[in-house]
């Protein structure tokens, strides 16, 4: 896997910043079950990888994948309300991944108030 600084926070969900499809396979090989993907596509331009090569990388590798794009400045009680239940229904551990990996870490602790 390349030089991706990946964060647990629990022993069950971690966070990273931007993942590509050449990682899906690091990833699995860390004992990640699923892959989260909140960043919505080419919001850091055109050379961000989409989360379709992403998704079908890590499909490959043996994960699970769900894309939910969310933008970090307009997070919705929604947006809260579905990684919640991706966290409850995907395989664990859960790796997620955004720009910095600040919004999901900010999804996960709102979407803790729920349980």
């Amino acid at each position: 896997m390349s030089d991706v600084a990946i964060r647990p926070l629990t022993e069950h969900f971690a966070v990273a910043p931007q993942l590509s499809p050449a990682d899906m396979a690091g990833v699995a090989a860390a004992g990640y079950k699923s892959v989260i993907i909140n960043r919505p596509d080419y919001e850091g331009g055109p050379d961000q990888p989409t989360a379709a090569d992403v998704s079908e990388a890590a499909r490959q590798a043996g994960l699970q994948v769900e894309y939910q794009p969310v933008v970090g400045s307009a997070m919705t009680a929604d947006d809260v309300t579905r990684f919640a239940e991706l966290l409850r229904t995907l395989p664990g551990p859960v790796l997620a991944y955004c720009r910095t990996g600040t919004r999901c870490t900010n999804l996960f602790v709102a979407s803790q108030q729920l349980s």
